[in-house]
């Protein structure tokens, strides 16, 4: 009989099915020689890109030791831990860039963890999944049942999503954990575009770059987006 999982076996790096435009977008906004730290970094391949095509100093965090064990084969730096606790023990602004890719709506304290990412970094890169795609909502007004779509390839009862949030609900957590959006890009039909309309309806995931309101970069207008 097949041994049931522990439900503390989690990892924080799933599939995805947007993963080479994602990476691409990721890799767009990090200067060269940054320091970066990718929160749930699977198997390092991102990290690899960072420090090989941009000089960037890397350090990975993930939960699943076979990624792990992949990213070390990359030769990229990891630390097991849980990302719902490990952070308090990196120092203020020890990174340039803190990276968390399709991950947010999977750890259980997503406030904690973006204010804690914006304390040890100038700045957040966070890619979310949008449950407000038009497909989702689509789905869930003709079947009322848990919708499954290529960004979000997962039955109910087999999701690792503990949160499900628009854009317009991150915006929210922004403006929450005291940070500003610099830049929104939501992703439509395979590519990465800017300031869409109305991108809360058509993008199925979005990229944010976030600093804390101090840093004295002025927030973007979202208005245009919201949909």
């Amino acid at each position: 009989m097949t041994q049931r999982k522990d439900r503390t076996d989690r990892r924080y790096c799933m599939p995805d099915p947007l993963a080479a435009l994602t990476d691409e977008a990721i890799l767009a906004h990090v200067a060269r020689g940054s320091r970066v730290l990718d929160l749930g970094c699977g198997d390092g391949r991102l990290l690899a890109r960072l420090r090989d095509e941009h000089g960037a100093s890397v350090l990975g965090i993930e939960l699943d030791l076979n990624q792990i064990l992949t990213a070390i084969g990359r030769g990229v730096p990891v630390i097991q831990a849980d990302l719902d606790h490990e952070l308090a023990g990196f120092p203020d602004r020890a990174f340039d860039i803190a990276v968390l890719s399709q991950t947010i709506q999977q750890v259980r304290h997503p406030r904690l963890i973006l204010t804690e990412m914006l304390r040890v970094a100038a700045q957040a890169l966070v890619v979310v999944p949008n449950f407000g795609y038009w497909r989702v909502r689509l789905q869930l007004l003709r079947y009322g049942r848990a919708p499954v779509t290529s960004a979000l390839p997962y039955e109910w009862y087999d999701t690792p999503n503990l949160h499900f949030m628009s854009m317009m609900d991150f915006r929210d957590l922004v403006e929450v954990v005291g940070a500003r959006i610099v830049k929104e890009l939501p992703m439509l039909g395979g590519h990465v575009v800017e300031r869409a309309w109305p991108a809360n309806l058509r993008a199925d995931s979005a990229l944010y770059i976030l600093e804390r309101r101090d840093a004295g970069v002025p927030a973007i207008d979202t208005q245009a987006t919201h949909g």
